[in-house]
């Protein structure tokens, strides 16, 4: 995950933290607001409405009470405004009607009352009698006893607590001479007067209600009659209202939060795309640093930490360009050195073997001619060294000058002592003629010069395009036999006609043994890894393609290809081979990587770019097991295409080794671009390294520059196992027999 997206995210986390707080205490607060003052708005309603019906409260059923109450309770912001009696009467009648056993009427007389204590108290409620009473004790200011009359009335006090809508009055009943205990179920009616109204939330969603509990408590005031409590006025408020104000706060608190955090969000980009471009900038360095492009960040960043980074980046960059530019120069010493003869200044056999690849590859036509000195041993012996060296590098000069003389594409090398060759690409017979005739020409000068009458014999022979190196050697040397049979420095060309096989013969060959696909492919060449915990394992090899003529002989592997290539069916073959290494990868259950060699002329080829993307979409489990191969020589035809084929490789998971790796055709400087995975050196490079300092040296070089660009190198066919221990010390990563 990006740096930028872990920022917005915390951002984001912290913002919302922030705001779920402030947000929940913003409505708590706002709730509780909101219940204080609906609740403190009820009770000064219940204390007015109480003085207002407190003079009302000698007659408890006067319809004023119930319309003061109605007008209070049309405002809307109360749910419910009650009138609760406090003391009830009870009158004789009542206690008569309700007695339980139906065996008095009113001309009995009722005495000692009595009810539950815990519901409360009954007492007399005939004020006006008991006043008349004590007027006439006082009057008759006698101390006889008083007769008392019976009450009407009865005063019931309930407790706080009661919640009985009925009580059991205990009372006596007496007439005459006959009096019964018995007792009556008084209902009583505390309500008097209620407006009820119903709470309405209007547009506040139920989920919010049921989310968020609003607790109004009914409040209260009490009516007294002197000292006496007589009713109780109860107030309760509505509390959809206080939902409504506290769901618009919380909407408006919401939107307002969305606003400033998509605000905020904006900023925060913006700020972030500024504070984060000189990081996106390290990251494109280090990117290319790691893929071998060592730029340098011009336009330093503001800020002191991206500016220190940036400067070190810099300087790491600086320092690492430096580094592979000192390799590169000395890798391209070490190659020279390695490539030409010390004394002559010529082109050695190995670059000799490297051209004629490359005559195959780019399919070429002209001449290979082999020259030796003649009797190079007699001449020594009558001859100081410097004499004889002095001869040879004079007759190299002969060999130069004709490149110059003619203007043609000429390559000298020296082989051996007294044996030389030459390669000409373009050139046909005549040319070949004239070109033998000017060496002559030459030799016949360095001949009056030294005293020499022979100097050398030339046989020629013209470059076979389905041959291979070997024959065309020995060809050259048959001409050369047959040169000294003719004269001194005598030469000897052989034409077209002695080509060893017809070009339709080998067409139908080829056509026959792609389309039946009669190849067979080996696995050779166990690449293992040299040191480290994976020593020995084997990480690579390579699928080689056998192919077979009319009579069962093996065919020159470069010369069918050559063939394929000349009669486009090589995009056909390398199609054909590499769905059979895939099937040999299943059945078989191969672990390591597999190369598979291709020709230039498929991966410049749109049809078998998009057939290879979906065969290796199709085998995506493997497509890293497969590794493609190219010659050094063969990516030299096009780097762009090259890299264009790297990429889309690499897009499937798979990977790329540059093979018989020589750096007289791929630039060091150049590796960096091609985003290699692998690279094998040619076997030359390693043949005899335990006694070859220069080529200790190059490969040394050479780990160096692929372990800072990240390429793995391999060294190629090391038999002699002095040879692989040097390999194994001078870190190569892997080598194969």
């Amino acid at each position: 995950m990006s740096l930028s997206k872990q920022l917005y995210i915390i951002i984001a986390f912290i913002f919302l933290i922030i705001f779920t707080g402030n947000f929940i205490i913003s409505v708590q607060n706002t709730k509780e607001y909101l219940e204080t003052e609906a609740s403190t708005k009820a009770q000064d309603t219940a204390t007015s409405l109480g003085m207002s019906l407190k003079g009302l409260m000698k007659n408890k059923n006067d319809a004023e009470i119930q319309s003061i109450i109605n007008a209070i309770a049309n405002r809307g912001f109360y749910k419910e405004i009650r009138l609760e009696n406090a003391v009830f009467t009870i009158t004789k009648k009542e206690l008569i009607q309700f007695e339980q056993n139906r065996q008095i009427d009113s001309s009995w007389k009722l005495s000692n009352l009595s009810v539950d204590k815990n519901l409360g108290e009954i007492e007399s409620n005939n004020d006006d009698l008991e006043l008349m009473q004590e007027l006439e004790a006082l009057e008759s200011n006698s101390s006889s006893k008083m007769k008392i009359k019976e009450p009407k009335k009865y005063k019931f006090t309930p407790t706080k607590k009661l919640e009985q809508k009925s009580i059991k009055i205990n009372f006596t009943a007496s007439k005459n001479t006959k009096s019964i205990d018995t007792y009556a179920i008084i209902k009583l009616n505390k309500t008097l007067a209620k407006v009820t109204r119903a709470e309405k939330f209007d547009y506040v969603p139920q989920w919010f209600i049921n989310a968020i509990s609003i607790n109004l408590k009914e409040m209260k005031s009490e009516i007294s009659d002197g000292w006496k409590t007589t009713a109780i006025i109860y107030v309760s408020a509505n509390a959809g209202d206080a939902y409504a104000k506290l769901y618009e706060q919380a909407k408006n608190g919401i939107i307002y939060s969305l606003i400033a955090f998509i605000i905020s969000m904006i900023l925060l980009f913006i700020f972030v795309q500024y504070l984060l471009k000189p990081l996106k900038n390290i990251e494109k360095l280090a990117q290319s640093i790691s893929i071998g492009n060592f730029k340098t960040i011009e336009k330093l960043p503001y800020t002191t930490e991206m500016r220190n980074v940036a400067i070190s980046m810099n300087d790491m960059s600086t320092k690492i360009e430096s580094v592979i530019s000192k390799l590169n120069k000395n890798l391209e010493k070490l190659t020279q050195k390695l490539s030409k003869d010390e004394l002559t200044g010529l082109n050695i056999k190995q670059t000799f073997e490297t051209d004629m690849k490359k005559m195959f590859i780019s399919k070429s036509r002209g001449f290979i001619f082999t020259i030796k000195i003649d009797n190079l041993s007699a001449f020594a012996k009558t001859h100081t060294n410097d004499e004889v060296n002095q001869f040879i590098k004079k007759f190299a000069k002969v060999l130069e000058k004709c490149k110059q003389d003619k203007d043609i594409n000429l390559s000298a090398y020296r082989f051996y002592g007294s044996e030389f060759a030459l390669i000409t690409d373009g050139i046909n017979y005549e040319q070949a003629k004239n070109l033998t005739k000017l060496i002559k020409q030459n030799f016949e000068e360095l001949a009056q010069e030294f005293g020499k009458k022979d100097i050398a014999h030339i046989g020629a022979t013209p470059f076979n395009p389905i041959g291979t190196t070997q024959e065309m050697l020995l060809a050259a040397n048959e001409a050369y036999e047959k040169a000294k049979l003719i004269g001194p420095n005598e030469a000897y060309i052989r034409d077209n006609d002695d080509l060893a096989r017809d070009m339709n013969a080998w067409r139908d060959l080829v056509f026959d043994i792609i389309g039946n696909q009669k190849f067979e492919i080996d696995y050779i060449g166990d690449a293992k890894v040299l040191n480290g915990t994976n020593r020995g394992i084997v990480v690579m090899q390579e699928a080689f393609t056998k192919a077979f003529d009319l009579e069962k002989n093996p065919i020159p592997i470069g010369t069918f290809v050559s063939i394929a290539e000349k009669y486009e069916k090589i995009v056909d073959f390398d199609k054909a081979v590499i769905s059979k290494i895939i099937d040999d990868i299943r059945k078989q259950n191969i672990k390591h990587n597999i190369s598979i060699n291709l020709s230039f002329d498929s991966i410049d080829n749109l049809d078998f770019i998009v057939w290879l993307k979906e065969t290796l979409l199709k085998n995506k489990d493997i497509a890293q097991q497969i590794v493609f191969s190219l010659t050094a020589y063969a990516v030299t035809k096009n780097i762009t295409k090259f890299k264009n084929f790297v990429d889309v490789v690499h897009s499937l998971d798979s990977k790329i080794i540059v093979k018989r790796f020589e750096s007289k055709f791929i630039a060091l400087d150049d590796i960096k671009d091609l985003d290699l995975d692998y690279i094998r050196l040619a076997r030359e490079y390693t043949k005899n390294i335990k006694n070859d300092s220069s080529k200790q040296s190059f490969v040394e070089a050479l780990v160096e520059l692929t372990h800072l660009l990240n390429i793995k190198l391999f060294a190629e066919n090391v038999i002699d196992e002095e040879d692989l221990e040097k390999v194994r010390e001078l870190k190569v990563y892997a080598a194969s027999k």
